[in-house]
């Protein structure tokens, strides 16, 4: 499943191809057709995130100029989760670079590579106008704009919401680390410490819950656990304050970089392999899954084998003191840890 800092950048993705546009919006799997009916014609005029909530708004282009941004009641609101299986694609005319998929993690974590399309093309003349290309699979909604198109598909959530029920999902979602607070909000991080204090529920299993922090999923768990020497499986309300504060703070570092660079590295680079001692350097096993990131093959980007520290690494000494990387099932989810370093 995507993680928040992905999420955060297709709204990025989005407010750079399409806002201010007139889009067209359908639903060529029809299963949607009623809410592309809703928004067809629209102008986005808004994309935001929300942990892994995506929300695209969009306003009726009659009303622009009409005191849209200060009534939000006009906005109407296309909410997506991605889920496990979910995925936005997309292809432009080739004035611009465009990310050709985010989401799909079965394929790859985060985005697949940029892909401009259009003109210069084999199927297309120097002189022809862009079309968008056909829908590929069960696309679920299809926004064409001037310049690029983007489709979705298999996602887990998938509606036209108001400004009021876009409140109403924020409202039920943990402190998102990644967003700055807005005025009048709340203290993020004190928000996160009392969330996991009154909880007898492991701090692992806090971390991946939504309600409590937003965005984060399996490899952030691991990672910021493990950077944070916390045991997982130790109940959050056991776990100080202070330590809770230095975890929020670490997960605004790592999620904040993620949403930069579009890759989840989050090793020191004492601990990677060309810096650590060679009695913990171990090749990966034949057979097992590497985990593929955006920035792979990008120049100075941090090899994905040297990317994390207990992530897909079960079995593998680890980093910092050299003993097998443990891996257990905690809530239907793979869990990562070192038993001597978070002890």
């Amino acid at each position: 499943m995507p993680e928040g800092h992905t999420v955060h950048r297709l709204a990025r993705a989005f407010g750079e191809l399409f806002t201010g546009e007139t889009l067209t919006v359908s639903s060529p799997q029809g299963r949607f057709a009623a809410g592309a009916a809703a928004l067809d014609g629209h102008v986005l005029v808004a994309s935001e995130a929300w942990g892994k909530q995506l929300f695209l708004g969009f306003a009726d282009p009659t009303l622009l100029g009409q005191g849209t941004a200060a009534r939000p009641d006009v906005v109407r609101w296309l909410r997506v989760h991605l889920g496990l299986y979910g995925a936005w694609t997309f292809a432009g005319d080739g004035s611009t670079a465009v990310w050709h998929a985010i989401g799909a993690p079965r394929r790859r974590i985060g985005e697949r590579e940029t892909v401009p399309a259009g003109p210069g093309a084999p199927e297309c003349g120097p002189d022809d106008a862009w079309s968008p290309p056909p829908p590929r699979g069960a696309v679920r909604v299809r926004l064409v704009g001037s310049q690029a198109v983007a489709d979705l598909t298999g996602p887990t959530a998938c509606e036209v919401v108001t400004g009021e029920e876009k409140r109403a999902v924020e409202d039920r979602l943990g402190p998102d680390p990644i967003r700055d607070a807005a005025p009048g909000e709340g203290d993020p991080r004190e928000e996160f410490v009392a969330a996991v204090r009154r909880s007898r529920s492991a701090v692992g299993l806090l971390l991946m819950n939504q309600d409590v922090v937003a965005g984060v999923g399996n490899i952030y768990r691991a990672e910021s656990l493990f950077r944070a020497r916390l045991d997982p499986m130790r109940p959050g309300r056991d776990e100080p304050a202070e330590d809770l504060r230095a975890l929020w703070d670490d997960l605004v570092v790592l999620l904040r970089d993620g949403t930069r660079t579009g890759a989840i590295v989050t090793t020191r680079p004492e601990d990677r392999d060309g810096a650590a001692p060679a009695a913990h350097v171990v090749e990966a096993a034949p057979g097992r899954r590497r985990v593929r990131q955006n920035a792979d093959g990008a120049p100075d980007a941090v090899p994905a084998e040297d990317a994390f520290y207990v992530y897909h690494r079960d079995g593998l000494p680890c980093r910092v003191c050299g003993t097998p990387v443990l891996l257990k099932e905690l809530a239907g989810r793979n869990l990562y840890w070192c038993g001597v370093c978070q002890a």
